[in-house]
């Protein structure tokens, strides 16, 4: 399939393709893990695995509105700086939590994870009614 030679998005695909790698060796380890230890089905009484599980949801229950509210911005003609800033705090953010929340990090990266997360949920949200209704 050939794409159009005029794209409407240029710089948040970048992110999201980048967040998509990251996913990847999320799920892996967790199937990984699931098949080492032969837990089929949810987390087999394993606190390891619940800590994967958890680990690997709580990135899919964040990433995707964060995104969506990148690529808004984005259609709405946001500058390159705002989504390179929102952007790479996202998967900064989303990579400090996942190595807190996994184990294979400090716990610190959790928190701090989480506020950058939530922080570009609140700047895309008040850039995109700003630039609505302001």
């Amino acid at each position: 399939m050939e794409l159009p030679a005029i794209s409407l998005l240029s710089v948040t695909p970048i992110y999201l393709a980048i967040l998509g790698l990251i996913f990847v060796p999320i799920t892996l380890r967790v199937g990984l893990y699931r098949a080492g230890h032969k837990i089929d089905i949810g987390d087999g009484g394993d606190d390891s695995m619940l800590r994967l599980m958890r680990s690997q949801a709580n990135f899919i229950e964040t990433v995707p509105l964060a995104a969506g509210l990148l690529v808004v911005m984005e259609l709405m003609a946001a500058g390159d700086t705002w989504l390179h800033a929102l952007g790479a705090t996202l998967v900064i953010g989303r990579s400090l939590h996942y190595l807190g929340l996994s184990g294979l990090g400090p716990f610190i990266g959790r928190p701090v994870g989480m506020v950058a997360t939530l922080s570009v949920y609140l700047i895309s949200s008040g850039w995109i009614l700003y630039s609505l209704f302001g």
